[in-house]
């Protein structure tokens, strides 16, 4: 009786936490798919008006050489959310080892985790952090990606860095998340999708056209980031979901 009871305590507790992830997932999924079209739409904007600018000279598109690296990793603040965490830091680990593990040896590489399981990891392993960013998974917001975002321009501007990749979990849907890596600085160059080509109209900029992409470059990152966080904090609550349905079950499987 005393073992019955303490299962359908911890019943109770698995059934409220996947009615919560089930409600911020609803929320979050609206937030992906609301700020989509958005981040697609810079983009485009970008890789038509880069080509009519002649000798564009800008530092956040400048391909320098490549003399030390940050990996921006993120993960979640909190667990209890099935293998989220454990294969997204697996698959950093395995990326800065294997893809930049000569910067790693000449500790030419330092890491930015986002979400306190990601510092956790890094920092009790001892590699160089250069900054940090925890609990923004609470009350998520665009300031906080703004934040994150001075922080990278930062270091890049003062050249601590000469590339920055992210790496976080897309989502998919809620029984699939894949774990990507994008090169967010220096920007990669904006080239037309496969089989078309880029079309470039005569349009007539007010103001400029140089000041026009000189002011989408910083948002069009400050997007990337915010776009990357959301996707983050979907895949997050929807693994939480499917985990604590699991554990649900699990538990009546138990008191039966």
């Amino acid at each position: 009786r005393d073992r019955i009871g303490s299962i359908k305590n911890t019943e109770k507790i698995t059934k409220a936490m996947k009615m919560i992830a089930s409600v911020k997932f609803r929320k979050a999924q609206q937030n992906v798919i609301a700020a989509r079209p958005y981040a697609r739409k810079i983009s485009d904007i970008l890789r038509n008006l880069i080509p009519t600018i002649e000798s564009f000279d800008n530092e956040l598109l400048q391909q320098r050489e490549i003399k030390k690296i940050c990996v921006v990793v993120i993960a979640a603040d909190r667990g209890l959310c099935g293998s989220f965490n454990t294969n997204l830091l697996k698959t950093a680990t395995s990326i800065i080892h294997d893809k930049y593990g000569d910067f790693y040896k000449s500790h030419d590489l330092t890491v930015f985790p986002i979400g306190k399981k990601a510092y956790d990891h890094f920092a009790k392993r001892n590699y160089d952090l250069y900054a940090r960013s925890i609990n923004v998974f609470d009350r998520l917001t665009f300031r906080d990606a703004q934040n994150i975002f001075k922080e990278i321009i930062k270091g890049y501007i003062e050249k601590r860095f000469d590339k920055v990749v992210i790496v976080y979990n897309e989502f998919k849907s809620v029984v699939n998340t894949q774990t990507v890596e994008d090169q967010f600085l220096p920007i990669p160059p904006f080239e037309a999708a496969t089989g078309e080509k880029t079309k470039v109209s005569n349009y007539i900029f007010e103001p400029s056209s140089v000041d026009i992409v000189t002011h989408l470059l910083p948002r069009h990152l400050n997007t990337q980031i915010w776009r990357s966080l959301l996707e983050s904090f979907a895949s997050e609550q929807a693994s939480r979901m499917t985990a604590m349905d699991a554990a649900t079950t699990n538990a009546n499987d138990l008191l039966n």
